[in-house]
């Protein structure tokens, strides 16, 4: 491009920071008028805060050059359609197609720019970007006929509506179209918008009854525990938005009552949500937009005055809804989360795939989520997890951790009173949390996960090994976990046998079965395909190490002795010694900690849980029996879990027996066949999460009972 382009380009800068501080003025009035001068001020204060820079997002941002032609991703079956409405602003333009050029995603993708009626040299550069499709429009409509264009003439099952002065960062498309094969009722997905110096714009928006609006986080760190989870909202920024084409078709387009712009995107997340479709605010989707380029921020001129204009349609159009919304003068916090609210607190990050109680308690956050309640998590330990955190954050669930959380007494202190129950997992968690509670939370109803009972398994490892110091170490645990159960409003346990034995030493406390939490995947491959035996279980856990020890030394050369083929594969974290050294036997194969176990369970003929002691629900045998694998377990390792022998498990406690109840039901295609059906029916009516449906919403939230 040619010198006089850098001189418009910094004449635009220089517009937009005129209209952003006027702008900045006339909205400061408004706030005042309808929220009052402490709500104002603290938006003030918000709007001058700045990120550390430490915090601040690490920004994709293409290096000012010379136009010359390039390429942008295109597709003849495009999965989306990007629609890029532009009027002049060419620069910008070149700028954010050069930012989708640079990183393309995965998936099939066309972009479309609908020209409306630029009088600069949009025209003559766009028609040398390869692969573009640009429609220029005959004469000049405004920003809602430029899209609804845009959509027409799309051909992807999404539509993908992106402003000119956006920059797109690496996987952005391909984070908002996996948030709908996570999320089936999602409608509309926005990305999570940054400004150019870091800071956060938007996470998704508030809408008030009065029909204004509030960008949720404004000016905030985009990576702070409330903005960086898949959350719902009222409404995303139209700057980038992703809504299937047949239900943005179905929805009329965007309403050409708001003609030239505003409000139409707030319109199509309600008209979305009255479809019966989830709005939500997708954080791994990261977009840099310089807010108000081409209309500027001014509400008393130009464009953007239709925004004043717009409110007013808007709030006729749907007065019945926004009469459920929070009022003008509400907190933006207590506004932006107007569900049941939940703190669940437990020792580290659940990593699901590496031990049975993660995965329950990973299990039971989607499950809540699913109920409609807000959902945070904070480990005691303050660790970001790394791919753990994320998958918690995907979940929809608000995620704590260092720096954002130093102090426990000093972050309940500011967030004690937002939740409705704080759940505490581990009796040695609760301890340490429960007076804080108490204090700085005392409308929570406190709810006391015991995950197991920690004494009754210490007590069955200590008589196992004849040891009296470990029974004396299970006593002190059995004193501070019954403590414990007996200052929380409510305990949980996963199975009857716990509930009864607390019936005996806790009996005036409220204890209820919260079981393990599983997905029922199906049958996996037939008989005929499958071989070998299989284990899974962390070894941080001792009844682990005790039962494959156990099992190798005592009943795997039995096994082996009619059945030389078969391998027996072992499998969990935080291997140690002795358990590693198995691998020296005929036939064992120690695996160590593998990231996808499903070749395993849909691949190995038989499970095995040859558990010598230990307590609660064993996640082992409810994993493989979801996948259509039957197990052979000691009585120990299938307590409290509804099964019978011979129908559903088959169960020897003595080492000749379970080694010839492995081979019985290896060869038997009858038994294999009724045991695994039955094993899939026991998980779908007891562990399941629609089985723990109704007592998640008893104890936890608060349904009456």
């Amino acid at each position: 491009m040619h010198d006089h382009d850098t001189m418009a380009l910094n004449r635009t800068d220089l517009r937009f920071l005129y209209r952003r501080v006027t702008g900045l003025f006339w909205r400061g009035l408004a706030s005042l008028r309808t929220r009052g001068l402490g709500p104002t001020w603290s938006r003030v204060r918000q709007q001058f805060r700045r990120v550390p820079a430490e915090r601040r997002a690490a920004l994709y941002l293409p290096e000012p050059v010379p136009f010359a032609p390039f390429a942008v991703p295109h597709s003849a079956a495009p999965r989306a359609s990007v629609v890029i409405p532009v009027y002049n602003q060419c620069a910008h333009t070149v700028t954010c197609l050069r930012a989708l050029a640079a990183h393309p995603p995965q998936a099939a993708m066309e972009i479309i720019v609908v020209d409306d009626g630029s009088c600069d040299e949009t025209e003559s550069t766009l028609l040398q970007v390869e692969g573009l499709r640009y429609h220029r429009r005959r004469e000049n409509g405004g920003f809602i006929a430029a899209c609804n264009d845009g959509a027409a003439l799309a051909r992807g099952e999404y539509l993908v509506f992106l402003n000119n002065d956006t920059v797109p960062q690496p996987g952005w498309l391909d984070r908002l179209l996996d948030t709908f094969a996570a999320r089936p009722g999602a409608g509309l997905v926005g990305a999570q918008l940054i400004y150019p110096d870091g800071r956060l714009q938007e996470a998704g928006g508030i809408v008030f009854s009065d029909g204004s609006a509030h960008n949720y986080g404004r000016f905030g760190d985009p990576d702070d525990p409330r903005y960086a989870c898949l959350r719902e909202a009222d409404y995303c920024s139209g700057a980038a938005i992703t809504v299937p084409r047949a239900l943005f078709m179905q929805a009329g387009g965007f309403d050409t009552r708001y003609a030239p712009a505003y409000y139409e995107d707030t319109d199509l997340a309600f008209a979305v949500r009255a479809a019966g479709r989830q709005v939500l605010c997708q954080p791994a989707a990261r977009v840099v937009h310089l807010e108000g380029v081409t209309a500027g921020t001014d509400l008393g001129s130009g464009v953007k005055a239709y925004q004043v204009r717009n409110r007013a349609i808007f709030a006729e159009k749907w007065r019945e809804a926004l009469a459920a919304q929070p009022s003008p003068r509400a907190d933006p916090e207590a506004a932006a989360d107007r569900r049941a609210r939940l703190l669940i607190v437990d020792s580290a990050t659940p990593r699901a795939d590496r031990d049975s109680a993660s995965l329950r308690l990973v299990n039971l956050m989607q499950l809540l989520g699913q109920e409609g309640a807000r959902v945070t998590f904070l480990p005691a330990d303050f660790n970001h997890a790394g791919r753990y955190t994320e998958a918690l954050q995907q979940l929809g669930v608000e995620c704590w951790h260092a720096p954002y959380i130093t102090s426990v007494s000093a972050w309940l202190r500011e967030h004690g009173r937002r939740f409705d129950a704080a759940v505490v997992c581990r009796h040695y968690v609760l301890r340490e949390w429960l007076p804080l509670l108490r204090r700085y939370a005392p409308q929570a109803r406190i709810v006391f996960d015991t995950v197991d009972l920690h004494y009754l398994r210490e007590r069955r490892g200590a008589e196992l090994a004849g040891d009296p110091a470990l029974l004396r170490a299970a006593e002190r645990t059995r004193r501070l976990e019954l403590e414990m159960i007996g200052a929380a409003d409510a305990t949980l346990v996963v199975s009857e046998v716990e509930r009864e034995l607390l019936a005996r030493d806790a009996p005036r406390a409220r204890v209820e079965i919260l079981s393990n939490l599983h997905r029922v995947h199906g049958p996996g491959l037939p008989y005929e395909q499958r071989r070998d035996l299989v284990f899974v279980g962390g070894f941080r856990h001792p009844p682990n190490v005790d039962a494959v020890r156990w099992f190798v030394a005592e009943i795997w050369p039995r096994i082996r002795a009619e059945a030389p083929e078969l391998v027996f594969h072992c499998i969990g974290g935080d291997v140690p010694a002795e358990v590693a050294a198995l691998a020296a036997q005929p036939g064992v194969r120690v695996h160590g900690h593998v990231p996808d176990l499903t070749p395993y369970m849909e691949g190995a003929r038989v499970a095995l849980a040859p558990l010598r002691f230990g307590a609660g629900v064993k996640g082992k045998v409810n994993l493989s029996m979801a996948h259509g694998q039957p197990v052979v377990a000691t009585a120990c390792a299938v307590e409290g879990m509804h099964l019978r022998d011979g129908e559903d498990v088959l169960l020897a406690d003595d080492a000749a027996d379970f080694a010839a109840a492995v081979l019985r039901l290896y060869r038997d295609p009858a038994l294999w066949q009724r045991l695994a059906a039955n094993g899939l029916a026991n998980v779908e009516r007891h562990f399941s999460l629609d089985a723990a449906r109704s007592t998640v919403r008893r104890v936890l939230l608060g349904d009456a009972q």
